[in-house]
């Protein structure tokens, strides 16, 4: 039987805001446990909330990013469950009346083919804190650092088909959010959290299957892994006559598994009630225009800018407003080096391979935009040839030196002498008669090897055009 996959993920992201959504302790990674909670967070008796503004503002700000409904009147919640983490018994978050609406998010597939998948909602709820279990042989122990941090849900339509298409939809939202300045979103410190609901049904069916909820993923490569075991898992039990249950899974990246953890609850189970100390947040329009005129550029956008102002191509603009830092960093090199087309060939060429091989962002990048426009237009004004700035780039890994520096240092100037590179074509063509012939008779590709043998003469310092040019008019 041919299956077909559904998939709807629920994106959890920590609002980027100094305070918590309710209490004013602060919400910087990495403290020492329990050094970041009060008395509210603590959910000692009599302690009351007090909304955090800036975190609807965010809401607010990615809402208007994806063309969503905002909510002009939206409600808080109480959702009840007992967990060790979440002192007061319930999480403060909102249900039927959320701060941000329906929206949509177009994204690109590695092959061109764009997709778009509808928002639900994101609505704004407190996190919760943290179990920690490594530490406490036998006991876990219980860092309330996290509980109160406001978080943003942003939970998609079930209109993914992939584990491809779950991913690549996933960092579009995590560029989207990091534009807007919103949160870090950095998944291995938790403050983007994805949970997957995943369901197959047989293809041609509109009726979907039983689902299951995958927790608490927090890389995008372990978002495609579980997910294909989780269908495949799915597909093996139905195909031995077994059925699906409704439950919660935890992805084990070392087994490279899911397993199952509890029973899915439903709304029920929660006992949703209006939060009664919280009055309803009433947005109106000149709070949401204000926010409007103060949206960045985002990557669609820029994308499309790049590709009118630099005349790139799509998927090299696509490259380049992937990230706000990696934009931000291109445009620096063209403003230097004044040559957009070289810019992003060197941008999505070597310096992403270089921070692809260390796991770099671009921030921690050794070669500085300055640096790399610099020997951009070194390139330009043919002080070296495209080939040796590779070498110069390698030694600029190792050295803070600055690239004219580097190239005087190490004797890599281009010769440009006319006399010189004349001397040097004379020679080559003195010593290969052979495939000088080959040319005369209308072998062209043969010029591509004797500039070679010019080039190594040189060392590489030769001028490649140069040698292209008096080749061929002494081999008339």
């Amino acid at each position: 039987m041919e299956w077909e996959t559904v998939i709807g993920l629920e994106v959890h992201v920590q609002l980027s805001t100094q305070s918590k959504l309710f209490s004013g302790s602060a919400t910087r990674f990495g403290a020492e446990p329990n050094t970041q909670a009060n008395i509210f967070d603590l959910a000692l008796p009599g302690t009351l909330p007090v909304l955090n503004k800036d975190a609807v503002k965010m809401a607010v700000r990615f809402g208007l990013a994806i063309d969503a409904e905002i909510g002009r009147r939206s409600v808080f919640d109480r959702k009840n469950y007992f967990y060790p983490d979440l002192p007061k018994g319930y999480q403060v978050s909102q249900l039927d009346f959320p701060t941000v609406g329906k929206g949509e998010l177009t994204f690109t597939m590695d092959d061109g083919t764009e997709k778009t998948v509808g928002i639900t909602r994101a609505h704004m709820e407190e996190d919760a804190g943290k179990s920690l279990h490594e530490d406490f042989q036998g006991m876990t122990g219980i860092d309330l650092n996290r509980a109160g941090t406001p978080l943003l849900e942003i939970v998609s339509e079930p209109d993914l088909r992939s584990a491809k298409e779950a991913v690549a939809y996933l960092k579009k939202l995590h560029s989207i959010i990091r534009y807007l300045d919103i949160s870090d979103a950095i998944m291995a410190q938790g403050s983007m959290r994805c949970d997957a609901n995943v369901s197959i049904r047989p293809k041609g069916e509109t009726e979907f299957g039983t689902r299951t909820e995958i927790k608490n993923i927090n890389s995008f490569r372990f978002v495609e892994r579980a997910i294909n075991y989780e269908v495949q898992r799915q597909q093996d039990v139905i195909e031995d006559g077994g059925r699906i249950v409704q439950e919660t899974r935890l992805y084990d990246a070392d087994r490279d598994e899911t397993r199952s953890m509890r029973s899915k609850e439903v709304a029920n189970d929660y006992r949703y009630f209006p939060e009664p100390d919280l009055l309803p947040i009433v947005i109106d329009e000149d709070f949401i225009e204000a926010i409007r005129a103060d949206l960045p550029e985002l990557p669609d956008e820029k994308k499309q800018r790049f590709m009118a102002e630099f005349k790139l191509g799509e998927y090299d603009a696509g490259v380049l407003v992937s990230s706000r830092e990696l934009a931000e960093y291109f445009e620096a090199v063209v403003k230097i080096s004044g040559d957009a087309k070289l810019a992003s060939n060197w941008v999505t060429g070597e310096l992403q391979a270089l921070l692809n091989k260390n796991n770099w962002e671009v921030s921690e990048s050794p070669v500085q935009a300055e640096r790399l426009g610099t020997l951009i237009a070194r390139i330009k004004d043919e002080t070296i040839s495209g080939k040796i700035a590779k070498t110069v780039f390698e030694a600029m890994l190792d050295s803070e030196a600055g690239v004219d520096e580097i190239i005087e240092e190490k004797g890599l100037k281009q010769v440009t002498d006319t006399g010189a590179i004349e001397s040097l074509v004379d020679d080559v063509i003195d010593n290969n008669p052979e495939q000088v012939q080959q040319f005369k008779e209308g072998k062209e590709q043969v010029l591509g090897y004797l500039v070679g043998q010019a080039m190594k003469l040189s060392q590489g310092k030769a001028n490649p055009g140069q040698v292209n040019q008096l080749l061929r008019e002494k081999m008339k």
